[in-house]
């Protein structure tokens, strides 16, 4: 069986998606599947009409043109029309539930264009059990059997980083810097937290001025610094001294920030949003999204060090939970159940 996968969102300044079809190559074929790598390096991903280019038109000519038995969607856009059984990764239905601040067009593209593909689809897989009931709750129609979860790998080089005594003071906070991760929330912590600083790292969106904004009202704005998109060593480097990873999002279809951090030995606190109680798994602690006081005192403690042991004896469980050998062979019985002919 030959699989083709999306892999425009590799191309350019890849993101968690791109982190994760980069990830999923490598461990596919490490098991010995098939695998063709679908991108144009000419076209900018990023570029809404770009986009649709790709996914409308070069996107199945080239699946056509490498004659691929399965089709993987791996970024949650489908073509309208595919000549091989189709497979799609749903990260996360955003676009329907949290995502009404966007344009229109984007959200019609990514919302309700993408779920009515949904239902053609052979075969989807989830990032998690969240995913899966938010998905089955906006498209009930879709067979819960061709619905599967498959928690996506965390990369070898985040699970075999040598962790260092956390500094004392940097908050980490990775991912778009968007409303639903709720950055301002940890911004307003700040006042109650004089030795604390914050590091985001991530694509900025126009809720960045907001932060920045809400910062500078509160005299923190020296205390939070945006560093936008970092080469990977950076990255590591963060999550290797950093007192603590801090996602307060309100909406998550996995939170790669969390799953890396728990693999890397990081201490990391999450909101009971979502997809994040689910991803830590109790080895984390999980805070109200919407109470400050209770986030302050964890963070005081997280830069105290109090939280350190907790995330090494964390660390071998989280490994095993997102390895990615385990992911592809999750994802390869996804794709057999796509191949398969339908019975009559």
């Amino acid at each position: 069986m030959k699989i083709g996968i999306d892999a425009q969102l590799m191309v350019g300044t890849a993101t968690g998606i791109g982190e994760y079809v980069r990830g999923l190559l490598g461990a596919l074929r490490n098991e010995g599947v098939n695998v063709v790598e679908l991108s144009e390096p000419r076209l900018d991903p990023w570029r809404f009409d770009r986009r649709v280019m790709w996914d409308q038109v070069l996107l199945p000519q080239r699946a056509r043109a490498e004659d691929v038995d399965v089709l993987h969607c791996a970024s949650g856009t489908i073509p309208l029309t595919a000549a091989m059984p189709v497979v799609a990764t749903v990260h996360d239905v955003a676009w329907l539930r949290v995502q009404t601040h966007t344009r229109p067009y984007a959200r019609y593209y990514f919302g309700k264009f993408s779920v009515d593909r949904y239902r053609r689809a052979q075969g989807i897989a989830v990032d998690s059990e969240f995913s899966r009931r938010e998905l089955l709750e906006v498209v009930p129609e879709i067979d819960p059997d061709r619905v599967r979860v498959v928690y996506p790998g965390v990369a070898e080089d985040y699970c075999a980083l040598e962790r260092q005594p956390g500094d004392g003071r940097t908050v980490l906070v990775v991912g778009t810097v968007e409303r639903r991760k709720n950055l301002q929330f940890l911004i307003e912590a700040l006042p109650a937290l004089p030795d604390a600083r914050i590091v985001s790292v991530g694509p900025p969106t126009p809720y960045q001025e907001e932060c920045a904004a809400r910062a500078a009202e509160l005299g923190v704005q020296s205390r939070v610094e945006f560093r936008g998109y970092v080469a990977r060593e950076e990255l590591l480097e963060l999550y290797a001294t950093c007192a603590v990873v801090a996602m307060p999002s309100r909406y998550e279809g996995f939170g790669y920030g969390a799953a890396q951090a728990l693999c890397a030995g990081t201490p990391v606190l999450v909101s009971d949003q979502a997809s994040l109680p689910e991803i830590v798994d109790g080895d984390a602690a999980i805070l109200p999204v919407d109470n400050v006081a209770p986030w302050i005192a964890a963070l005081r403690s997280a830069l105290a060090g109090n939280a350190d042991e907790r995330a090494r004896e964390a660390r071998p469980r989280a490994i095993a939970r997102f390895a990615w050998p385990k992911s592809a062979r999750d994802m390869l019985a996804v794709y057999k159940l796509a191949a398969a002919p339908v019975s009559s």
